[in-house]
Formats: C-alpha cells, structure tokens, sequence
C-alpha cells in the first residue's frame, strides 16, 4: 500500500513524472494504496483485540474506517463521475482543490477510526503468567 501511495503521489522520486496533473491512474493507484493501507492498519489494531471482546468504540472505529474510505474513494473520483454524468467527453478530469479537501476529510476520518480501535485500556497492562500454588 505504501509503494502504492509513494508511486502515484511522487511519481517523480521513480522518475515517471510526465505531466504536471493527477491522472486517472495515477489516482486509482493512489486510492489502492490508501484502501491497502486502511485495511491492513485496521486488521493490525484488530490483533490486538484478539483475548478480548472488541469495544464499541472500537466497533465504531471500525465502521468509521470504511467509512473514510467511502468518502476518500467519491470524491477523489468526483470529477470523474460527474464528467460522466453530464457527458463532458472532451473535457479531461482533474483532482483540484474541491476533491483535494474531499480526499484530506476521508483520510481524517480514517485516522479518527484507527485511533478508536487503539485498545487504550490494556496499553500499560502487562500479563503476568498464572502460577498454581503448591499445597502441603
């Protein structure tokens, strides 16, 4: 996911910038990685559940995840589905600053959901191993 995101967000560090815009691929590999990113920080902070029944802050966190990446996905495809919608074919799509804000708000919310899935309560809990106690 993070190959992903660095090579279609700095497509220049691989130099392969040939133009000066976000393209469509350039923008489904960048959602890819974002997707690929969220899933795999998700099921990481659901590991650490794993004794544990998950909270409901930690439910909502969940759910708020995918939800960022609902919001991430339409409105970096905004214009895409908008061309489409009101048939602009000689137009080409852009990610200006309207998807931009639409893209920076679904990743906050990403973040507002991994960082509810943290499970706050065990971090300063160390298991101790059960010992049995010897009967005389």
């Amino acid at each position: 996911g993070l190959v992903l995101i660095l090579f279609s967000a700095k497509p220049e560090w691989f130099g392969q910038n040939r133009s000066s815009v976000i393209g469509f691929i350039q923008l489904l590999a960048m959602l890819l990685g974002i997707g690929l990113e969220a899933l795999g920080c998700a099921l990481s902070l659901d590991s650490l559940w794993a004794r544990k029944e998950r909270s409901i802050v930690a439910d909502f966190g969940m759910r708020l995840i995918s939800t960022g990446y609902v919001i991430a996905l339409f409105a970096g495809l905004s214009d895409i589905f908008t061309g489409a919608m009101n048939g602009s074919s000689g137009k080409s799509p852009q990610f200006g600053p309207y998807e931009q804000t639409g893209f920076e708000i679904g990743l906050v919310v990403i973040i507002i959901g991994l960082l509810m899935m943290i499970p706050y309560a065990s971090l300063g809990k160390k298991e101790e191993p059960t010992q049995e106690k010897e009967t005389a």
